[in-house]
């Protein structure tokens, strides 16, 4: 019977593991403006979502933690990936809940300084819906493609970091399409 219950445990786990966050704003919403601390190739600097905005579209992704194997391997892949997005007119913004100080190291290292990462307080959290409900401190995965105008276009959230980077490349490349 205690056998039967871990398995049972286990599974849901797996489940709930493997199943989407739940991200707050949809396509359409008004995404909140922040300031924030950021790192960009080991430099601190001031972030302002209107700011980038200006540029052109942001892919705004929150990852849970700094150097942990799969928010790594989502740095680097979306760091390949940079002139991809520069050609389809956006930038690419990391936000976790990390310190900025813990940041300044990830910005060189896993992001190859190539994109900008920054730290996400609790209200960016708040206001993005992005709270890990089972990692108090962290962020879920959810990636949001916002436009100029700062309304979300598309959002993609799902802990499992592989599909983050296609999804929203494809979002801002259909973007400059129309």
């Amino acid at each position: 019977m205690m056998k039967r219950m871990m398995i049972a445990m286990g599974l849901a786990a797996s489940v709930l593991g493997s199943t989407g966050a739940m991200a707050a704003l949809s396509a359409g919403a008004k995404a909140p403006d922040f300031t924030t601390r950021g790192a960009l190739a080991g430099k601190t600097f001031t972030l302002t979502l209107s700011h980038q905005l200006k540029r052109g579209p942001v892919v705004l992704y929150f990852f849970p933690k700094a150097f942990t194997p799969g928010c790594s391997a989502e740095a680097r892949e979306f760091a390949t990936h940079i002139d991809d997005f520069k050609k389809a007119g956006a930038t690419v913004i990391g936000m976790s809940a990390d310190p900025v100080d813990d940041l300044v190291a990830f910005s060189t290292k896993e992001c190859a300084g190539k994109f900008a990462i920054a730290s996400a307080g609790p209200d960016i959290i708040s206001g993005y819906d992005v709270a890990l409900k089972m990692r108090p401190g962290m962020t879920d995965r959810t990636s949001y493609v916002i436009a100029p105008n700062g309304r979300v276009v598309f959002v993609h959230s799902e802990m499992n970091y592989s599909g983050h980077v296609k999804s929203t490349l494809a979002a801002v490349q259909s973007m400059k399409a129309k």
